[in-house]
């Protein structure tokens, strides 16, 4: 990218005469390129007039401010008056040059009691990463699986749950090359391309298989669609979302109940992924809550006390790995925290998000 101009000088010995008839010979001109010094961008120099001294200039550094979204604008509460601080958004997570990449809020849903963890992630300046597990999809081995390694850690800003277990998926899973359970036509799908930006869709309209597609991870329907909450997810029959837990126990004699914890991700009109999970959410509640934070593409993703989680990093020094010591919960009551996807043992799939390295 550099642009490099030689500069010439020329010196010149007058002849001095010495007496009549006798003549001195002249030196010969002589010439001295000068190299510009490297800068990241293009520059155009100016030659200066012959001089018998040629100065170096200093080296000069050029710093480019790292491409990014819009910071998202606050959220309006659905009631009034609103707790402090509801809707407002706060960084999280270690910066990715500089730049906070993750903001997070609290908003309490419509006709809601206790209030949903709402994250919003800059694709541009993040990178997603589908991680697979034995349980779910199961099939493996892969090479992205729970733990996150020293690698992935020097670079992680967030992560967060994935789907149900596939026989309750409704859709499919592809990744790492290869198709694990056969992608359905219309499911909800959060896809993911080469260079690592996310999106969410329908499958076979919104999304579709291309050449850049490395993963694709399917869960039920549509919850949003065109920025507002899909038919479905107002249907009375809400058990067509998931087999829920009981109001104190999951076990399987127990009837399940609306009200439970919901999760869901979704990406914006500008192309932000945002995530969502609450303790006391309906499907149309969780769909209510996308449509706010400003989805316009969203899916239901695990339901349930044991599965929902999203977790920020913030090392220190910041260029340091995430771990568990460094990691906060977006929900501080959910089961599961940082520590899940260090862990071995984690048989679930799960999503990454890390600082796009600059190239």
């Amino acid at each position: 990218m550099d642009r490099r101009r030689a500069a010439r000088t020329l010196l010149g010995v007058p002849v001095l005469w010495l007496a009549a008839l006798v003549a001195a010979c002249g030196s010969a001109p002589s010439q001295r390129a000068h190299q510009s010094a490297s800068s990241s961008r293009p520059t155009t120099s100016i030659a200066s007039p012959p001089t018998s001294t040629t100065t170096t200039a200093p080296p000069t550094t050029t710093t480019q401010a790292p491409q990014r979204l819009p910071v998202p604008a606050s959220l309006t509460p659905f009631t009034s008056p609103a707790t402090g601080g509801t809707g407002v958004w706060t960084a999280a997570g270690r910066t990715v040059a500089g730049v906070p990449a993750v903001y997070e809020t609290q908003l309490v849903p419509p006709a809601g009691v206790a209030a949903a963890g709402i994250a919003w992630m800059d694709t541009r300046l993040l990178s997603a990463q589908l991680y697979s597990g034995s349980k779910s999809p199961g099939g493996g081995p892969y090479h992205y699986t729970a733990p996150i390694l020293p690698a992935q850690a020097a670079t992680l800003v967030a992560a967060f749950n994935g789907g149900f277990l596939m026989n309750a998926a409704g859709g499919g899973y592809y990744t790492e090359g290869r198709t694990v359970v056969p992608l359905v036509a219309g499911a909800a799908s959060l896809v993911i391309d080469a260079d690592g930006t996310v999106t969410v869709g329908a499958w076979g309209s919104d999304v579709s298989m291309a050449p850049d597609v490395v993963a694709v991870r399917q869960n039920l329907v549509p919850l949003v669609a065109g920025g507002q909450p899909t038919a479905q997810a107002s249907s009375p029959d809400w058990q067509t979302w998931g087999d829920t837990c009981g109001a104190t126990s999951c076990a399987s004699t127990v009837p399940g109940i609306e009200n439970q914890w919901r999760s869901g991700a979704g990406v914006t009109a500008a192309g932000a992924l945002v995530y969502v999970a609450g303790p006391d959410l309906t499907p149309s509640q969780l769909a209510e809550l996308e449509v706010r934070a400003g989805i316009v593409r969203g899916m239901q993703l695990d339901i349930n006390p044991d599965w929902p989680v999203f977790a920020t990093y913030d090392p220190s020094p910041a260029n340091g790995p995430a771990a568990p010591s460094n990691g906060t919960s977006l929900q501080p009551s959910s089961v599961q925290g940082p520590a899940t996807f260090f862990n071995p043992s984690w048989a679930r799939d799960f999503v990454t998000m890390s600082a796009r390295v600059p190239g």
